[in-house]
């Protein structure tokens, strides 16, 4: 049995998912980054991205080699079959390096709370392996603004972007926890603390059942 708490963090794009990461580790919680591992996982010399480069060509390298994430990206958003591919030669690369750094938390007894950060919790299927689960959501008019602030594009493709997600609504609706975050920073850091505390109070349960 794990000696620590398994949460996973998922959202939408542009829901701020990021921000509330951050604060559950200023909090003391050990965080995994599910996008930081697939940049890993993609990085020259890797196999996923030698097989990323045979299945979408050498258009989507960089001069500096390393895959261009944005270009990549927009070829995926428009082509659901496409992007279905790319998800079977990430997704399995990025579990294998989720699965060796929980080994090695389980090795060293850590008795916390970890948050698997993970955008597409729900929708590889991961969320049946969580303790927990953790939503963040936004006003839909917020996260449309949002996204468009952050990566300059269209309104229709953001809205392409956004589509291309199991809705946000339905994701909350399967949470145990749900973080708002269209206010003010202050606003979403109340409510982190308050799910911190009910994270921690599942933990000792689970322990006094152990």
């Amino acid at each position: 049995m794990r000696t620590f708490l398994l949460a996973g963090l998922t959202g939408g794009i542009a829901t701020g998912k990021s921000t509330v990461s951050a604060m559950f580790a200023h909090l003391g919680c050990k965080v995994i980054d599910a996008d930081l591992l697939a940049r890993e996982a993609v990085a020259p010399g890797q196999p996923a991205f030698a097989a990323i480069v045979a299945e979408f060509g050498r258009e989507v390298v960089q001069d500096d080699g390393y895959l261009d994430r944005k270009r990549l990206g927009s070829i995926v958003f428009a082509d659901p079959e496409r992007r279905k591919r790319l998800e079977a030669i990430v997704h399995p690369a990025v579990r294998a390096r989720q699965e060796r750094l929980l080994r090695a938390l389980e090795e060293e007894q850590f008795q916390g709370v970890v948050i698997w950060d993970v955008p597409l919790l729900f929708e590889v299927g991961a969320a049946a392996g969580m303790d927990r689960v953790i939503v963040v959501v936004v006003d839909e008019a917020i996260q449309l603004e949002r996204l468009r602030a952050r990566d300059w594009t269209s309104e229709a493709d953001a809205r392409a972007r956004i589509r291309s997600q199991m809705p946000v609504a339905e994701k909350a609706r399967r949470a145990h926890h749900v973080i708002d975050n269209s206010g003010s920073r202050a606003d979403t850091e109340a409510q982190v603390r308050q799910v911190h505390r009910a994270l921690l109070n599942d933990l000792r349960a689970m322990r006094a059942r152990a």
